[in-house]
């Protein structure tokens, strides 16, 4: 299968391209890039130097992707974009590439990241992730498998979003959201219950729900003190994985921890 690409796109000299490759008209693509099979570049994307994009992706018209971290601190050291495969980013999304603190930012395979999202230095995001329209994460966050992120969401620096959740549209989401929850809100970011359509598309099971809604039953209605409810849930739920992740969701991570919290009517 060969490669396509248009008279009017700039390619650096050393820049690998895999089998199949379609670059449209007016792309620029950098010289320290590597592009996997079947992936498409539109018009007028720019793919800076330090991207890694995999096999069978989509990159939209007006994508800007691998260009320098917004960061006072970042000093030009050699940083990466790693994209994985069959992840479709439309038009005018602006990914950087991380900083020093961890040399890269990834985002995962099978992903929908729709028009004008941008994701900061060092963000991670997983795989089957779906990002809408004009979504805005600050540097460093982090996004599990499998989340969606409604439009216009806010996401604020560091903050992590835990598998399988849901974020609403509109959110100015400046606390952690841990797994399989929903999570929304402007003037208060709160938890909204469980992500239950999307956890029965992905096929758990009501044994499942019960264990997950048992846990946050503990955490954010007992009306205990955080580290109280962790207790208890440790002691007297299963010890499934699902139980077990939401634990290590809760008890992880190297910064002072803020959670979202429970609706009040």
């Amino acid at each position: 299968m060969s490669s396509s690409i248009h008279a009017t796109a700039v390619i650096g000299p050393g820049a690998r391209l895999g089998e199949g490759v379609v670059i449209g008209p007016y792309a620029v693509i950098g010289d320290d890039v590597v592009i996997g099979d079947g992936t498409t570049i539109g018009p007028h994307a720019h793919i800076a130097d330090g991207a890694r994009i995999g096999s069978e992706c989509r990159i939209s018209s007006g994508a800007v992707l691998s260009t320098e971290p917004q960061d006072l601190k970042f000093a030009g050291e050699k940083t990466y974009l790693h994209i994985g495969d069959r992840t479709v980013i439309r038009e005018c999304v602006t990914l950087n590439r991380g900083t020093k603190a961890s040399g890269k930012t990834v985002v995962g395979s099978d992903c929908l990241i729709m028009a004008y999202v941008h994701a900061g230095h060092d963000c991670v995001i997983g795989n089957n992730v779906v990002i809408a329209n004009s979504v805005q994460f600050g540097g460093h966050c982090e996004v599990g498998d499998y989340v969606v992120v409604g439009g216009l969401a806010g996401v604020h620096q560091f903050v992590r979003i835990g598998r399988y959740s849901m974020v609403g549209g509109v959110s100015r989401a400046a606390h952690d959201v841990p797994p399989y929850v929903m999570a929304g809100g402007h003037a208060s970011f709160r938890y909204e219950g469980l992500n239950l359509v999307g956890l029965k598309r992905r096929g758990f099971n009501p044994e499942q729900l019960a264990n997950i809604r048992d846990v946050y039953r503990i955490l954010f209605q007992s009306g205990m003190l955080l580290t109280n409810a962790l207790e208890k849930v440790r002691n007297e739920l299963p010890r499934t994985s699902e139980v077990v992740e939401i634990l290590d969701f809760f008890e992880s991570g190297k910064y002072n921890r803020k959670f979202i919290k429970p609706f009040k009517s």
